[in-house]
């Protein structure tokens, strides 16, 4: 039986659902294991091409900017050449500069290497977006929305214990070479499995210009909310491990067997984020109220960063970080479910990725400004203002993008 439905919501096969939002979660899952692998086999690349602490961010860089850009250009893309063969490019694009790092051996190389990566990888997010919004009710795409993202998850917990066996067993160029290629594997399975909508396979695809939609408060909403509140997760995602280190005075091993506990609560935010806005709608809430109510708890979360500052011992900051964790991914899997929500599925993909863009560039400025707050005083002054910016980030999403005017193009 296929169901009909207005607006965002053509013709589908409910079960081929979660056949597509499964290849969408293992992508992100591959996106995040090349992603990775530099930053788990630095210790040895840094020793083996004699890279300065200098050399090796200015290769982090790199990938942040390309990263940042391809956001709003993947968007586009997926807008202009539908979903399926906009994903396809993107993995190829960075299966092939993953597997390309074992190669490199001078700075410029690798940082060559980790550009070309940022510009494919940024592409999973606006392509997810659109999958999302092709193929599931809106009751249902907050939960779709998790699944995908509990792939992010999954991979910043694991993906260190399977680098470091393959750099153990085969040394860290076979390595890049190893986690390079199983986003070849992906893509044929994706190539054989996935299919377009009717309303795609059929050529029904428009693209609606950057200006008009720049020109709308609601995308800015998004944009702003994105820039100030994504870098909550990219904090703990790229500094925990210094800090649990350098202030809390934890081990190697201790991290190693600690630090995992915040991204599996935050596979645990994304998934139950998801399940819960759409209970809600269930429940006779509308969309956007069940929305609202999800991401309004999710900022309150994340506003525990400042108890990470004041936790007692190392272990109660975790305790903390997992709250901080939990709550961002609770949020972000509703706030990314309001492109296909707010706008028509034509402009879902570049919303999706001008949002993107907000959260690189927020990154991007956070990441310069708390390595110069670390060095000059300490890891508390950002942790206290870290606390602030999500709620000033959902005020700026709730008043611009999901006041009156937010009303879901499905209703």
């Amino acid at each position: 039986m296929e169901d009909q439905r207005p607006g965002n919501e053509p013709i589908v096969r409910p079960h081929f659902r979660w056949v597509a939002i499964t290849l969408v979660f293992l992508a992100t899952l591959i996106n995040f294991i090349d992603r990775m692998t530099v930053a788990v086999l630095a210790p040895v690349i840094r020793e083996n091409l004699g890279l300065s602490n200098s050399q090796y961010a200015q290769i982090a860089t790199w990938f942040l900017i390309a990263y940042t850009a391809s956001h709003g250009l993947s968007g586009r893309l997926y807008d202009r050449i539908g979903t399926k063969r906009g994903f396809s490019f993107s993995i190829t694009l960075w299966s092939l500069a993953a597997m390309s790092h074992a190669f490199a051996r001078t700075a410029g190389a690798l940082s060559a290497c980790r550009f070309f990566l940022g510009l494919g990888e940024a592409g999973n997010w606006p392509g997810a977006a659109k999958v999302i919004a092709a193929w599931f009710p809106i009751e249902k795409r907050a939960l779709a929305m998790g699944i995908f993202n509990s792939g992010a998850a999954l991979g910043s917990a694991f993906a260190p214990a399977l680098i470091v066996f393959l750099q153990t067993r085969f040394g860290w160029q076979a390595t890049f070479l190893v986690t390079g290629s199983l986003g070849f594997v992906w893509l044929a399975l994706w190539l054989a499995v996935y299919r377009e909508p009717p309303s795609i396979a059929e050529g029904a695809r428009h693209s609606e210009p950057w200006l008009p939609l720049l020109r709308q408060k609601r995308v800015w909403g998004l944009i702003l909310c994105r820039l100030l509140t994504d870098p909550s997760w990219w904090l703990y995602l790229n500094w925990m491990p210094l800090y649990l280190y350098n202030a809390r005075g934890l081990s190697l091993k201790e991290i190693s067997v600690s630090a995992w506990v915040p991204f599996v609560m935050a596979d645990i935010g994304s998934l139950g984020g998801g399940w819960a806005s759409g209970w809600l709608i269930s429940r006779g809430w509308t969309p956007m109220n069940a929305r609202r109510a999800i991401i309004l708890l999710g900022a309150t979360m994340m506003s525990a960063s400042i108890m990470v500052a004041w936790a007692g011992t190392a272990w109660t900051a975790l305790l903390w970080m997992s709250v901080v964790t939990f709550g961002f991914q609770a949020w972000v899997n509703n706030v990314q479910t309001l492109p296909s929500d707010l706008f028509p599925e034509s402009s879902v993909g570049s919303v999706a990725g001008l949002g993107g863009v907000g959260a690189g560039i927020g990154t991007i400025i956070s990441t310069l400004i708390i390595g110069w707050v670390v060095d000059h005083f300490s890891y508390e002054p950002v942790l206290i203002a870290f606390s602030i910016l999500p709620p000033i980030g959902t005020a700026v999403l709730l008043v611009w993008t999901m006041g009156r005017r937010g009303t879901p193009v499905t209703q």
